[in-house]
């Protein structure tokens, strides 16, 4: 019989993406979006790329009746928890928005399920941020969290230690927490990709709406950190490579081969790229010229973060694969098809 695993903000980027390799991998699929932060082109694509229709529960993790009706539908074997607001700039600008979401979201999730007698896997989609503004780098799972530059990666620490505590607390829950680093690219197939509503947040879809037309100008914050170049240093991992990790996660969980009850993996490629040297890259790849401007820094920005992934590695099983100009090419071909 197969396994059941829900996929909560399954019709967004990194939703859909890891719907597709826990489908590819022999997993039913059961998403759930309040359709917030996205409509249903990522989930149409997905139902392309598999050639079948899977279900799809337009609900919001933070109605929790609305959660326990979904526990009670389904017989759901692990759960993925993407559902919450992602932008470091709009947390800054609207705090109470991200902490009530994030946080009411994933508690709602965690209280089902410790009422479940079968108990419940939770894999939290957490992220680098919650290091912070780190003086060592790479950065390691024993790496100190330092104070959150904004009320996202905030909601990120809070949510890794409501997830650490509860299953401390609850038999029968246990919780793997993926410290992504920055996602980038589409699917090789161009049917699903990153698809922000209003203007982007993230680095990619503005460069890739600038180089389409849809908008006049690139702005890159700062040109004056103390990076080779000026710009900041990140560790972009490719979807699909992101998407792969969290397969590993879930079967480790579902086999029974977790050391602890509760674990931590940074899942990144251990190779920083600067903003700049992004950019160029994209040109590069797709022979393309993109108008962009140096803009002032921006609020809750670190300067620097990239990964060791020694450790998922070797325990998940999982590496980064895909070259960084596939990566570019593939979210071109992504941008053009929506065009």
């Amino acid at each position: 019989m197969k396994q059941t695993v829900l996929v909560s903000g399954g019709a967004g980027f990194i939703g859909s993406h890891v719907t597709v390799e826990l489908s590819n991998a022999g997993y039913d699929v059961v998403i759930a979006d309040n359709m917030s932060n996205c409509d249903e082109t990522n989930y149409n694509g997905v139902c392309k790329i598999l050639g079948r229709k899977l279900p799809l529960v337009k609900m919001d993790f933070c109605d929790a009746e609305a959660v326990d009706k979904l526990f009670e539908t389904y017989s759901i074997d692990a759960v993925i928890h993407f559902a919450a607001f992602k932008a470091v700039g709009e947390s800054v600008a609207e705090p109470l928005m991200y902490y009530r979401n994030n946080l009411v979201s994933f508690i709602n999730l965690l209280e089902t399920a410790r009422k479940r007698k079968d108990g419940c896997n939770v894999l939290f989609s957490s992220s680098a941020t919650v290091y912070g503004e780190t003086d060592k780098l790479p950065v390691t799972e024993t790496s100190p969290r330092q104070p959150a530059t904004s009320p996202y990666g905030n909601t990120k620490q809070m949510c890794e230690d409501i997830l650490r505590d509860s299953v401390k607390a609850y038999e029968g829950i246990k919780g793997i927490a993926l410290r992504y680093f920055n996602p980038i690219g589409a699917h090789p197939s161009a049917l699903i990709g990153e698809l922000p509503r209003g203007v982007p947040n993230n680095l990619v879809p503005f460069i890739t709406q600038t180089a389409i037309g849809k908008r006049a100008c690139l702005s890159i914050f700062g040109n004056d950190y103390p990076t080779p170049d000026g710009t900041c240093l990140r560790d972009y991992i490719d979807i699909v490579d992101l998407a792969k990790a969290h397969v590993c996660a879930v079967a480790r969980m579902l086999d029974g081969k977790m050391k602890e009850e509760y674990e931590i993996f940074n899942v990144g490629t251990g190779t920083p790229l600067s903003v700049m040297e992004l950019v160029t890259a994209f040109e590069k790849v797709n022979n393309l010229k993109l108008n962009y401007k140096f803009a002032p820094r921006r609020s809750g920005d670190v300067v620097a973060i990239w990964a060791d992934p020694t450790l998922a590695n070797k325990e998940l099983g999982w590496k980064a694969e895909r070259k960084i100009e596939d990566t570019l090419a593939a979210v071109w071909a992504w941008e053009k098809h929506i065009a």
